[in-house]
């Protein structure tokens, strides 16, 4: 009975030796990705950070643009008004 007590615990042994190392390299596997995951997500967020200085550069042009639009075409009304104003002083010239 010893021998078979034996035998089974070396098989035992074996399978527990065999179940460690698939763990082992289930762990390696798995710290593997998770080091591959965190390369990802630092590359997400430097271009992140990209994406962020560069939508703040447009609002600035943006709000530029807006500022010169907005002075020209106050620019421009000034100008319709002040030929209007003097279309009208002709026009009150020319007919008496």
């Amino acid at each position: 009975m010893t021998r078979k007590v034996a035998a089974m615990d070396a098989k035992e042994a074996e399978e527990v030796m065999r179940r460690n190392a698939e763990l082992e390299a289930a762990a390696a596997a798995s710290a593997a990705r998770e080091e591959r995951l965190r390369r990802e997500l630092e590359a997400a967020l430097a271009r992140l950070a990209v994406a962020e200085e560069g939508e703040e550069r447009l609002c600035v042009q943006l709000g530029e643009l807006e500022a010169e639009a907005m002075a020209q075409a106050v620019e421009y009304q000034q100008r319709v008004r002040e030929l209007s104003d003097r279309l009208a002083f002709v026009d009150g010239i020319l007919r008496p």
